[in-house]
This record gives structure tokens, C-alpha cells and sequence, in this order.
């Protein structure tokens, strides 16, 4: 006989089919319940589940948090009412407002400011990029050669410090006649203020990626040795955080990142992605066409093993998942040195072509 483990908020029962055959209901009380809600929220079990299981077999749990206790399955367990034991919808009500500030109140997790880091990164890059563009376009009137010559902050740094392009050319010791036209004072001192604010983007960007850096490292050595700090914190950033990216099974950390491929491989039969943002390791961007999506599984699957490691607090194994890459690495570009030879189409497959 099959026996389901269902977890409601007002208690814990265990279920054959459509009957209750055993139960460990919650204390009418609104903050007790809240706080055993916040334990399941966190993934843990409670000890009236603990209880109910003991001895049971071929148990079956109805939540992936309780599969320490069982094979998890759907199951409907609408039945169960909650006040057909004495539970009221006031008494639920009050323990979600509690179970609210009780979540709320926890210490964040590094993992969630490392995902805001990198999304201000990105607005941060966003955001330099259209003030260098009107920048170059503004300033460029006046001295359109300079880009030829410095670049980024650069660039701001020479015009906030000289403003008009003599002092700019003299400094550079440039041997050019500027084809721009001059400018007043004025105009060029609301230039100077924009290359200014440009100046300090360009730091805030330098700082936001040497933070990245540190914390990346600091919350899984184990990625960042194998992927780098900048990619694994993008994996961690794309995924939603580090115990949601170790929950993913290997071919999705493979494609994250490629998402409207995929879709468009769905919708419109287009060729799906071999890899997502992993592109960015230098073993797969740098390695020819036919051999991206073998190195791209083999360090996806290796990349999982490492955020596990890392979520978890295991023991540092990132010299090793390297080294197993490494030699992965290898026997694929010995396996395959050439280009797989395009097979031949058949008169109908070109017949059908030319009809479409």
C-alpha cells in the first residue's frame, strides 16, 4: 500500500488515495504556525513529518523539500479542509502576515546581493555606453580626432582637465590640424560636466566589477576557479542566486542565457543553442564550431558539481574539476580534429525545397 505525506499549513497527514489515515495537526497558535511555515520555506523538515514517516515504507511525499522521506509525487490533496479540523481563515490570515515579517527580517544572503551587483552592473555599463555615445558625438564637433587617441575614461579625463582641444593636443603631442569647429566657453563647460559624470560612471563600473570580483570568490571558490569570478557570478546573477543554480540539472546551466534561442527553437523549429553565457570561457569561444557544444557539456556538468560544492560549504575541489576539464578538453579535440562532413541531400529533400 502506497502512503502520501501531505503538508498543510495547519498540520501534517498522512493519506491513502482519498482518506486520512494518520495526522500531527499544528498548535492553534498564529505564531507557531508562521514559524514552522518559515521552516519549510527554508527546505527544512518538521519534526511532525520526521515522526509521521518513521517506519512507513513506499512512502511518497508530496513536496521535493520532504524527498529525504520519500519518492515525491503529485497528489491532490483538496480534501483535506482545514476547517474540518478547527482552523479558521482569520487564524490563517493572521499566521501569513506574521510569517511575512518573519522572512523579511532574516539576514540576507550573500548569494542575493552578489544578483543585485551584477544587475546594477549591467545598468551601470548601460548607462556609460549612451553618455560615451553622446560624448563622442557632442565633443566630437569640436575635436573628432581625439577618439583616435584615447578611449573610455581616457577620453573624459583629457577633456574635464583642458576642455579646448589646443591644451588636449599639446599634452597628447599630436602633430594635427582638427578639422572640428571651435567652440565657447560655455558650450564646452557643460561638455566638461558630462565627461565629468562619464569619468565617475567609468569608476563606479571599475569599483562595482573588483566588488563582484571579491564576493563572487568569497561565495564559490569552487566556480570561480573553474569559470572565473565574472562568469560564475553572471551563472549565479542568470540562475537567481547560488541554491537556485545548484538545483538546476546540468543542460539548463549549459543554456542559461540563451533563452529566446531556445524559444525561437520551440516555436519556429530554428536549430537549438549549444551553450548560453558559458560561451563566454575562453576553452569554448576559442575552440572551432563543431567542438563548442561537447566542451560546452562537458563544463556544464563540471560548473554544476562546483556550485553544489560551493552551496553546500563542501571541501574546495575546484584544482580538480579544472584539471578533469582540462583533459576533457583534450580528448575532444583529439576525438574530433575535423569538421563532421555535411551528409548529401536526397533529389526528394531538394524537390520539396523548391516547392516550398
Amino acid at each position: 500500500m502506497t502512503v502520501i505525506l501531505v503538508t498543510k499549513w495547519f498540520g501534517v497527514f498522512l493519506c491513502d488515495d482519498t482518506k486520512v489515515m494518520d495526522k500531527r495537526l499544528m498548535p492553534k497558535d498564529a505564531r507557531q504556525i508562521a514559524e514552522k511555515l518559515a521552516e519549510m520555506q527554508r527546505g527544512r523538515l518538521l519534526p511532525e513529518e520526521t515522526e509521521l514517516a518513521d517506519g512507513q515504507k513506499k512512502l511518497r511525499v508530496s513536496e521535493r523539500r520532504q524527498s529525504e522521506l520519500g519518492r515525491p509525487m503529485l497528489f491532490d490533496s483538496s480534501f483535506i479542509k482545514a476547517d474540518a479540523y478547527g482552523y479558521s481563515g482569520e487564524l490563517m490570515h493572521e499566521a501569513m502576515l506574521i510569517l511575512g515579517k518573519l522572512r523579511t527580517s532574516e539576514p540576507i544572503p550573500r548569494d542575493k546581493n552578489l544578483v543585485q551587483a551584477i544587475r546594477h552592473l549591467d545598468d551601470v555599463i548601460i548607462s556609460c555606453n549612451l553618455m560615451n555615445e553622446r560624448l563622442h558625438e557632442w565633443y566630437g564637433l569640436h575635436f573628432p580626432e581625439l577618439g583616435d587617441h584615447a578611449k573610455e575614461d581616457r577620453y573624459c579625463d583629457l577633456i574635464v582637465r583642458h576642455g579646448h582641444r589646443g591644451n588636449i593636443i599639446s599634452e597628447l603631442e599630436l602633430n594635427i590640424e582638427s578639422i572640428g569647429s571651435e567652440m565657447d566657453d560655455a558650450d564646452i563647460d557643460k561638455i566638461k560636466e558630462l565627461a565629468g559624470t562619464l569619468r565617475n560612471m567609468y569608476a563606479l563600473r571599475d569599483a562595482t566589477e573588483s566588488y563582484i570580483s571579491r564576493l563572487a570568490e568569497e561565495i564559490a571558490p569552487n566556480m570561480c576557479t573553474l569559470l572565473g569570478s565574472s562568469l560564475s557570478a553572471r551563472l549565479i546573477s542568470s540562475a537567481g542566486g547560488l541554491d537556485r543554480l545548484a538545483s538546476l540539472p546540468s543542460s539548463t546551466l549549459q543554456l542559461l542565457g540563451a533563452e529566446k534561442a531556445m524559444f525561437r527553437h520551440l516555436r519556429a523549429g530554428k536549430k537549438p543553442p549549444k551553450h548560453g553565457m558559458i560561451f563566454q570561457h575562453p576553452d569554448i569561444h576559442r575552440a572551432p564550431y563543431w567542438q563548442r557544444g561537447n566542451i560546452s557539456r562537458a563544463l556544464s556538468g563540471k560548473a554544476l558539481i562546483a556550485a553544489k560544492v560551493d552551496n553546500y560549504k563542501g571541501e574546495f575541489i575546484g584544482g580538480s574539476l579544472l584539471n578533469e576539464f582540462n583533459e576533457k578538453v583534450k580528448g575532444i579535440k583529439a576525438k574530433y580534429p575535423e569538421p563532421p562532413k555535411r551528409r548529401p541531400e536526397s533529389k526528394n529533400r531538394k524537390r520539396n525545397v523548391r516547392r516550398k
